[in-house]
């Protein structure tokens, strides 16, 4: 059968009636996952990449991802707690680094304040977490538990939305750059690093669950594991579509200030 057809895919898994035989057909499922599901498609990020939405609309955008940004460490740290093999630890540590940054040296959480900042939201308000939709807080947590319940292998295998970050990254620098006039290059600077960050911890997570999936089964279970990132990144901005391009925002949640 051929897994490019996946037949059978729901929204949870590729369906039981798929069979990957080798690491090429694994690959070339992930690959078809990203193709098909990743969060670039989701109509929120069509309206913030093409100028569509308001000020207000961004700010909530860039506030509520900020959960997910600061909280990537945490998850890291998770990931890390799940190997005894020194290797596998000492690789997977830079990427806390990456985001909390070192002594003397600024971090993606550091990068992404100053997009906050930049866009006029208050930093301490943004650190408190207080006005970020429900959905934004139970999706990221739900991400947490995952790499901490699922098998080593899961928890490395959700990490491989970053094979496709780039592009957004790039579609994003341009996009916003282009068509908002509050965005400079210095509050897009959490992207620009990305550029070269994630394609290093996409390369390393790929080869990881080429090697150490090697059985069908094993392999749906990476598989499945993307999906599970796949959705996690998709109903972020499905909560942000209906709060802020709907107009349906939570009691407590930010609300931006009229233009």
């Amino acid at each position: 059968m051929n897994a490019m057809t996946l037949p059978g895919m729901t929204a949870l898994s590729i369906g039981k009636d798929i069979r990957l035989n080798s690491a090429e057909e694994l690959e070339a499922t992930l690959r078809h996952i990203g193709a098909t599901r990743y969060h670039s498609l989701h109509p929120f990020h069509k309206l913030l990449h093409g100028g569509k939405l308001n000020k207000g609309q961004v700010q909530a955008w860039a506030l509520n991802r900020y959960y997910y940004q600061s909280t990537i460490p945490l998850k890291d740290a998770v990931v890390i707690s799940r190997f005894r093999d020194r290797a596998t630890r000492v690789e997977w540590r830079h990427r806390i680094e990456d985001h909390d940054g070192d002594i003397g040296s600024e971090g993606g959480i550091e990068r992404w304040l100053k997009l906050t900042e930049g866009l006029g939201l208050d930093t301490a308000y943004v650190e408190s977490t207080e006005g970020i939709l429900p959905a934004t807080r139970f999706a990221v947590e739900a991400y947490v538990h995952f790499c901490r319940e699922k098998s080593p292998l899961e928890a490395i295998a959700s990490s491989l939305t970053e094979l496709f970050a780039p592009s957004i990254h790039e579609e994003r620098i341009s996009g916003m750059m282009e068509h908002y006039d509050f965005v400079n290059p210095d509050i897009m600077s959490y992207f620009k690093r990305r550029l070269t960050q994630a394609p290093r911890d996409a390369n390393f997570a790929l080869d990881y669950v080429r090697k150490h999936a090697r059985t069908p089964e094993e392999r749906a279970a990476v598989c499945n594991a993307l999906i599970f990132k796949a959705n996690v990144l998709w109903v972020q901005l499905d909560a942000l579509y209906h709060a802020y391009v709907d107009g349906h925002i939570p009691p407590g949640a930010f609300v931006p200030k009229a233009s």
